[in-house]
């Protein structure tokens, strides 16, 4: 049970909150337990999340390339949720095929077939699990598969904006309502010889 409530409005007359949810029920189907979490801090909620839709539609990386690090990330921050909503949004939003996704899930950069995207993921992870152990060779890669100084800076703030989702899903332990195969999925890749 999440560590604080989940309020769910009757109405939304607020429209910058309509439109997140709006948004958010494009991608993932449904308004999701997050959103409602964040509610009980409505007023930072509004830009925190304009500030991820920026770095979602204005930079250069794709929906897709953006959605596998947050799958990457957030798998190795131990977050379930956000490793069910970033598998949602690739499988159902922007219909990537389910086993695909579940691959990538559990195996990681293994499973890619596309330097720019296994470029971009290392990187994240990198950074993510320690942002001073990128290197120049690290930056160097990224621009090697097309990336300018403008989606080097979207990569680094887009690990850290997913990263700091995690903390708030974990930390608040948001009521998981993501399809249960995401969540076991991310338990067996995080455990694999409980698997044997």
């Amino acid at each position: 049970m999440s560590r604080v409530p989940l309020i769910e409005p009757d109405s939304v007359d607020d429209p910058a909150i309509e439109e997140i949810f709006e948004w958010v029920t494009e991608m993932e189907g449904t308004v999701p337990n997050h959103f409602y979490l964040e509610m009980n801090f409505p007023e930072y909620m509004k830009h925190k999340l304009r500030s991820t839709a920026v770095l979602w539609e204005e930079g250069e990386l794709s929906m897709p390339e953006i959605q596998h690090v947050g799958i990457a990330v957030s798998k190795a921050n131990g977050c379930e949720y956000c490793t069910g909503a970033f598998c949602t949004i690739l499988d159902y939003g922007l219909e990537a095929e389910t086993k695909y996704v579940m691959e990538f899930l559990e195996a990681g950069t293994d499973v890619l077939d596309d330097a720019r995207l296994e470029a971009i993921v290392d990187y994240a992870l990198i950074a993510n699990e320690d942002p001073t152990a990128v290197t120049d060779e690290d930056v160097e890669r990224l621009r090697d598969v097309g990336l300018g100084d403008k989606g080097i800076v979207q990569l680094t703030h887009v690990v850290s904006d997913f990263a700091s989702y995690n903390r708030i899903n974990s930390a608040l332990d948001t009521d998981y309502d993501y399809q249960e195969m995401w969540r076991e999925a991310n338990l067996t890749a995080m455990n694999p010889a409980a698997d044997e």
